[in-house]
C-alpha cells in the first residue's frame, strides 16, 4: 500500500474547495492553485522513483471483498505520464496568471477558472493511475465535465457552438464506455484491469473482439483518431490560450494511454496490428493535409495535433517492446511541445491582435523573442534531428523496421511523408507570421519582467515548457532507457500480479 496514491487526486479536489471558498480573492486562488499543482508535481517525482526502483506501487480504497474496492496503481507508465501531465499544467496555470485584468474577467474569470482547472487535473491524475475500468470511467467524466466549463468561460457564440460539438461527441463516447463497460462485467464478473487480464482470456475469441473494438472506438474518440477526431480541429481553436493548450497537451494523450493500458494489459495475444496500424497511417497523413490547408495558427495545430497522434497508435499497433517504448517517449514529448506552441500562439495573438496568417507578418522584428520561442518547439515537432521529436519518430522506424512486414514499410514511409509535411507547414507559418511583411502588430516586445504585451509570467512559462521539451533531448538516453524498462513491464504480465498480491490475493 502506497497512501501517495491518492494525493494527486486528492490534492487539486481539496485546491478546487480552497480556491471556490476564496472566489473573490484573484490572488488567493491563484497562489492556492499553484502550490497545489506543485505539490502533486513533487508527489508524481516520489511515485515515479518509487514505481521504478520498487516496482508498482497499488492503493486500495475501503474494506471491500476480493477486489470489488477501488485500486489506484502506479507503474512507470502512469507515473511518468502522470508527472508530465503536472508539470505541463503547472506551466499552463502559470501563464494564466499573466493574463491582464480585463482579459480574465472576459477570457478566464478566475473565480470560475482556478477551481475547474484544478478539477480537471484531478480527472487527468485519476484516469492515469485507475487500476479499473470503472474508474477510469470516472477520472474521464471528471476531467470533461471540467473542460466542458473551460471551453465555454466568456460565453462567446463560437465557444458556445464548439462547446456544443465536444458535449455531443463526448456524451456518445461516454455512453459507449458505459455500455462497455456493463458488457464486459457481464461477461467476466469484474472491471478490474488486474482481473480482466486474466479472464478475458477465457472468453471465446469473438467476444474478445467485440469487446477490444468498443474499448478502441471509445478511447479513438477521446484520443482523436481518423475517422473519430472530425470534432478536435473545431473545438479547441475557440478556447482561451491557456484552456487550448491544457486541452492539447493532456486531454488526448489520456486516450492514448487508454488504449496503450488496455491494448497491452487486456488484449496482449490479440493486438489487431493490421487496423491499428492502418489507422495510424490515415491519421497522420490525413491531420497533416489538415494542418497544411490552414491559414489560422491555432486550426493549424489542432489539425497537427491530430496527425501527431497517429505516431503514438503507430508504435500501439507495433505491438512490440520497442515500438511501446517509441510510444511512450513520443507521448511524453508530444504533451510538452504540443502545449509550448498553443502557448506561443497565444502570445502571438497579444502581441499581433490576431493569429491569422492573412493578418499578421514582420513579428521577428518586432519581437526576436517571440520568434524563437515559436521556432524551437515548432522545429521540435517536426523532428528536426536532434531534437526529442526526431528521437522519437526515429525509434517508431526502427521498431518498425526491426518488426519487417510490407504494411510496417508503409507506416515508415507514412511517417516520413508526414514528418517533412509537418516542417513544411510549421516553416510556411513561421515565415508569414515572422519573416513576412510587417502588418497588424499592437505592441513592442515586453521582456522577462517589464511591462507590456507580453507579461512576463507568460514568457517565462511559455519558456519553462520549451526548454523542458530541449530535457527531453539532453536526458534522452536515460529517459528512453526508462521507456524501455516501461514498455517491458507493459508485456511481462507483472502489472496484474502487483495488483492482486496488492490485495493480498
Amino acid at each position: 500500500m502506497n497512501n501517495l496514491l491518492s494525493l494527486p487526486v486528492l490534492l487539486p479536489m481539496l485546491g478546487a474547495s480552497l480556491t471556490l471558498l476564496v472566489g473573490l480573492r484573484p490572488r488567493w486562488q491563484r497562489l492556492i492553485s499553484i502550490t497545489t499543482l506543485t505539490a502533486v508535481v513533487g508527489v508524481a517525482m516520489l511515485l515515479m522513483y518509487q514505481s521504478h526502483t520498487r516496482g508498482v506501487q497499488t492503493l486500495w480504497f475501503g474494506a471491500w471483498p476480493g477486489t470489488a474496492g477501488i485500486v489506484l496503481v502506479a507503474d512507470r507508465l502512469a507515473s511518468l505520464m502522470l508527472l508530465v501531465a503536472s508539470l505541463v499544467a503547472l506551466g499552463v496555470l502559470i501563464f494564466s496568471a499573466g493574463q491582464d485584468e480585463d482579459e480574465r474577467k472576459q477570457e478566464t474569470p478566475v473565480s470560475i477558472f482556478h477551481p475547474t482547472f484544478l478539477l480537471l487535473c484531478a480527472g487527468v491524475s485519476d484516469s492515469f493511475l485507475a487500476g479499473d475500468l470503472f474508474n477510469l470511467f470516472v477520472g474521464f467524466e471528471i476531467l470533461l465535465f471540467a473542460s466542458y466549463v473551460l471551453l465555454t468561460m466568456g460565453a462567446t457564440r463560437p465557444r458556445i457552438r464548439a462547446a456544443t460539438i465536444y458535449v455531443v461527441v463526448n456524451l456518445v463516447s461516454s455512453s459507449l464506455f458505459l455500455i462497455a463497460l456493463g458488457t464486459i462485467y457481464s461477461a467476466t464478473g469484474t472491471v478490474n484491469l488486474a482481473q480482466l487480464a486474466q479472464r478475458l482470456p477465457e472468453l471465446p475469441g469473438d467476444v474478445q473482439t467485440m469487446l477490444q473494438v468498443l474499448l478502441l472506438i471509445v478511447f479513438g474518440i477521446k484520443a482523436a483518431i481518423f475517422p473519430l477526431s472530425a470534432w478536435l480541429p473545431d473545438s479547441y481553436p475557440t478556447a482561451p490560450a491557456p484552456v487550448t493548450a491544457v486541452f492539447a497537451g493532456l486531454l488526448t494523450k489520456v486516450g492514448v494511454y487508454a488504449i496503450l493500458r488496455t491494448q497491452t494489459l487486456l488484449f496482449p495475444h490479440q493486438p489487431l496490428r493490421t487496423p491499428l496500424l492502418v489507422l495510424a497511417a490515415l491519421t497522420m497523413l490525413v491531420g497533416i493535409m489538415g494542418a497544411i490547408a490552414q491559414s489560422e495558427l491555432k486550426r493549424m495545430l489542432s489539425f497537427t495535433l491530430v496527425s501527431h497522434i497517429g505516431y503514438m497508435l503507430w508504435g500501439i499497433g507495433l505491438a512490440t517492446t520497442d515500438g511501446l517504448a517509441a510510444t511512450i517517449y513520443y507521448t511524453s514529448h508530444h504533451i510538452t511541445i504540443q502545449t509550448a506552441l498553443f502557448l506561443v500562439v497565444g502570445l502571438v495573438g497579444r502581441v499581433a491582435g490576431s493569429t491569422s496568417l492573412d493578418r499578421i507578418g514582420g513579428l521577428v522584428t518586432i519581437s526576436p523573442l517571440l520568434g524563437a520561442m515559436f521556432f524551437i518547439p515548432a522545429m521540435n515537432l517536426a523532428g528536426i534531428p536532434p531534437m526529442s521529436g526526431f528521437i522519437g519518430k526515429l525509434g517508431l522506424v526502427q521498431a518498425s523496421l526491426q518488426g519487417g512486414g510490407w504494411l510496417a514499410d508503409v507506416l515508415v514511409a507514412s511517417g516520413i511523408v508526414t514528418s517533412l509535411l509537418t516542417l513544411y507547414a510549421m516553416a510556411k507559418a513561421w515565415n508569414r507570421a515572422f519573416w513576412g511583411e510587417e502588418q497588424v502588430v499592437r505592441g513592442a516586445e515586453s521582456l522577462p519582467g517589464e511591462s507590456g504585451t507580453m507579461p512576463k509570467e507568460m514568457v517565462w512559462a511559455s519558456l519553462g515548457l520549451i526548454a523542458m521539451s530541449l530535457m527531453l533531448t539532453l536526458a534522452a538516453g536515460p529517459l528512453y532507457h526508462y521507456c524501455e524498462q516501461a514498455a517491458l513491464a507493459l508485456l511481462d504480465g507483472h502489472y496484474s500480479m502487483a495488483v492482486l498480491e496488492g490485495r493480498g490475493r
